[in-house]
């Protein structure tokens, strides 16, 4: 099965894309290559967020859960490698994988394989084996082994449908970094691991822990470049309680911007939606992060302001009425002009819309009144690092409501995490920062 996984895998990174060399004539074989990548799932993209670790890959039930109720994005899955505990995994599957991706969560696809000679917990099993130390051959063992070990981890993720253009993260706990012959056969077995695994097609991450491996990789970033082959990503284990990406290990120029991720919280319950996992907590800024979205409505009229003054007949917020002009056109109460003119057609339309969502009519358009219009549309889960026009609505409706005072952006970024979470705490409900059917209602209702 594995040789038949590597064969695909060959056929894959030999494949032109559809992009940049269009099939022709000559070429029958490119439309079932063109295929097969699209078969192979590519995770986790540009993202920044929050995300959690487990070893043993959670029951679907407990996945959708905590998609509608946690705060998490982003799930590391141990996908590959002999190290890990949880080698038997009864609910990862290639069918778990392509359902996570479909609901929205980012896959971080994690190998334990061989580890740093002086490790003293490792090998656990005898089929494993340690990096090799220094022989006659310098550190060609265990340069051999990480290239070994690529190809597998590799292949294992193809196993599971996720294809090149994914992170495939490499975990090597941590070790004694000043036992030199065991730092440097460590340092050559990555250097080769990570030259293999991106000539696969993928990208190249690395966890360990910031005083020892991520402290190796970054002197050798810093007092010897060019030397080894070093990741493209990096992902810090450093439990300080800090949702960030930063340690006093190394320092802050290394694999930035988009090349960094931290473990920052190691094993311990959460629940969410009544359902309890143990997890590491994780903060994620990969790629170019989660990207701003242009507005999808209403063209050519501004949506988002950080305040929206109650309007009256005698208002003279020319810009306010365009934006509830445009939304009432929307609504289907109004079909004049966008002229900025809170005119008797306006207030009609206003008056007609209050009616409508069981607001008393009033000459009047109030804060409630823009929370709840603002907010309208789909119920939709959004959460840290979303980026739609749902986003735009919750930045719109939360600004409404006097939760915050931000530029919208459409990317569910800090300023919009921390004004959810005021406006939950205010409300009383579950403070969870994220935009739950339970916080849609309220807004929608003007609260």
């Amino acid at each position: 099965m594995r040789r038949l996984v590597l064969a695909v895998l060959a056929l894959l990174l030999a494949a032109p894309t559809v992009a940049s060399s269009p099939a022709t004539a000559d070429d029958a074989t490119a439309p079932r290559l063109a295929s097969q990548r699209q078969i192979a799932l590519a995770t986790p993209g540009d993202f920044t967020g929050h995300g959690f670790d487990q070893c043993m890959a959670p029951t679907q039930s407990a996945m959708d859960t905590w998609w509608a109720k946690s705060p998490f994005t982003a799930v590391g899955i141990y996908i590959s490698g002999d190290s890990r505990a949880c080698r038997t995994q009864p609910n990862l599957s290639p069918t778990w994988v392509a359902a996570q991706v479909a609901r929205g969560w980012r896959l971080l696809p994690i190998a334990l394989g061989p580890q740093a000679s002086c490790q003293p917990r490792f090998p656990r099993y005898k089929d494993d084996f340690k990096i090799s130390n220094k022989s006659a051959n310098g550190y060609a063992a265990a340069a051999a082994q990480g290239s070994v070990e690529a190809d597998k981890n590799a292949a294992d993720a193809m196993a599971y449908g996720i294809g090149p253009g994914s992170t495939i993260w490499y975990d090597l706990e941590g070790f004694d970094l000043t036992n030199t012959a065991c730092r440097e056969s460590a340092l050559v077995f990555t250097s080769a691991w990570v030259t293999r695994i991106k000539a696969l097609g993928y990208v190249a991450g690395f966890y360990s822990s910031a005083s020892s491996g991520i402290k190796m990789l970054d002197d050798a970033r810093t007092q010897r470049p060019g030397q080894f082959a070093l990741p493209d990503r990096i992902w810090i284990a450093r439990w300080d309680g800090n949702a960030d990406t930063s340690t006093t290990y190394i320092p802050e120029d290394g694999w930035r911007p988009g090349g960094r991720m931290k473990q920052y919280r190691g094993g311990h319950n959460e629940t969410w939606g009544g359902v309890t996992i143990n997890i590491d907590s994780n903060f994620i800024d990969l790629g170019a992060g989660s990207r701003p979205a242009p507005e999808g409505r209403c063209p050519g009229t501004r949506l988002g302001y950080w305040k929206y003054p109650t309007l009256t007949p005698t208002s003279a917020q020319t810009t306010r009425v365009k934006v509830l002009q445009c939304l009432l056109t929307e609504q289907g109460t109004y079909s004049g002009p966008l002229n900025g003119s809170y005119d008797a057609a306006t207030v009609a339309a206003a008056r007609a819309w209050q009616a409508s969502r069981r607001f008393t009519p009033t000459d009047t358009f109030e804060k409630r009144h823009w929370t709840a219009l603002l907010s309208a549309g789909a119920k939709t889960v959004v959460k840290r690092g979303s980026v739609d026009e749902s986003v735009h609505r919750l930045q719109r409706a939360l600004n409404a409501a006097g939760a915050g005072r931000f530029r919208t952006s459409g990317v569910f970024d800090a300023k919009t995490e921390a004004a959810l979470r005021t406006y939950q705490s205010r409300l009383r409900i579950t403070v969870s920062g994220v935009a739950t059917p339970q916080t849609w209602n309220k807004l929608q209702r003007g609260l």
